[in-house]
């Protein structure tokens, strides 16, 4: 019989980023610094994971306090009315030894759409006080019109200032709970 393994992220070695294109010559990159996840998986096996993640997206950082609160705006997320983000996965399936593609309902504004994020494995470890640990990268992209976060501008020489697609980046690290 198998048992559950609880793990939650250890937000001080996880980075939760994103980018997107700008004038349509350049990416702007940005991170969240407040989030939560926590993952169920049978024994080791994290192909069995549940995974359940919060992000609050009024701790949006993309280095321009003006751009900031744009994007906190009702332009964008809208974070009074919408303050979380959330992903909860309902399939893993596993690629090859350390590769994984994630599926679930990414909700932003509301609106939860179907998403699949790739996902490597960076293996397992106990640091100096006993604590076992689990490290992952997380990459996917998303249209963030899907979301009801239309706004942009038209720039005179054709094109848009925001591009469509996101990219996704995490880093996270996860630590098994006693």
């Amino acid at each position: 019989m198998s048992t559950q393994k609880n793990w939650v992220i250890d937000p001080a070695h996880s980075v939760v980023a994103f980018k997107v294109k700008h004038l349509m010559i350049s990416s702007v990159n940005g991170s969240f610094s407040m989030y939560k996840a926590s993952v169920k998986t049978q024994e080791f096996n994290f192909a069995t994971a549940l995974v359940n993640f919060v992000l609050y997206p009024k701790s949006i950082d993309t280095g321009s306090v003006d751009r900031d609160n744009h994007l906190r705006s009702p332009d964008f997320f809208d974070v009074e009315k919408f303050p979380e983000i959330t992903f909860n996965s309902d399939k893993v399936e596993k690629v090859d030894e350390d590769t994984f593609v994630m599926t679930g309902g990414l909700t932003i504004k509301g609106i939860t759409k179907k998403v699949s994020l790739d996902v490597e494995f960076g293996g397992l470890m106990t640091d100096p006080w006993g604590n076992r640990k689990a490290g992952f990268s997380v990459n996917g992209k998303i249209n963030r019109k899907d979301f009801g976060l239309n706004w942009n501008t038209a720039l005179e020489t054709g094109g848009v200032l925001v591009g469509e697609e996101v990219k996704i980046n995490a880093e996270v690290q996860f630590v098994l709970q006693a």
